[in-house]
C-alpha cells in the first residue's frame, strides 16, 4: 500500500496551520465552542457549501476543522464518540472498488 495515496500530510499540515491563524483571529476553540460562542456543524455545512460553489479545496480544510472542534466539544445532545462496524457506518455513495470486485468487507 502506498500510504501517501491513502493520507494526505499536506492537508493536515494546512489544516494546522489555519488553526494556528484562527486561534491569534478569533480566540481558543475552547471558548469558541466549548463555550457555545461559535456552532461548529452550522458552520461546517457553511464550509461544504462554499467548496460546493467555488470548487477551493480550502474550504475543505475548515470544514475538517470544524468537524474536529465539534469531536472535542460537542454540541450535540447525545454528543460522543463509540467505534462501530460496517453494519452501523453511515455508508458510501457509490460502489467501492472492493464491492465492484465482489470481494466482501470485513
Amino acid at each position: 500500500m502506498d500510504f501517501n495515496k491513502e493520507y494526505s500530510e499536506k492537508f493536515d499540515e494546512l489544516r494546522k496551520n489555519r488553526i494556528r491563524v484562527s486561534f491569534h483571529k478569533y480566540g481558543s476553540a475552547a471558548d469558541n465552542f466549548g463555550k457555545g460562542f461559535v456552532q461548529a456543524i452550522p458552520t461546517l455545512e457553511k464550509c461544504l457549501d462554499k467548496y460546493k460553489v467555488t470548487g477551493n479545496t480550502e474550504y475543505l480544510c475548515d470544514l475538517a476543522n470544524y468537524a474536529m472542534f465539534e469531536f472535542m466539544y460537542p454540541q450535540h445532545p447525545k454528543g460522543h464518540f463509540r467505534a462501530t462496524d460496517s453494519r452501523e457506518s453511515a455508508g458510501i455513495v457509490g460502489l467501492s472498488v472492493n464491492e465492484a470486485k465482489g470481494i466482501k468487507s470485513w
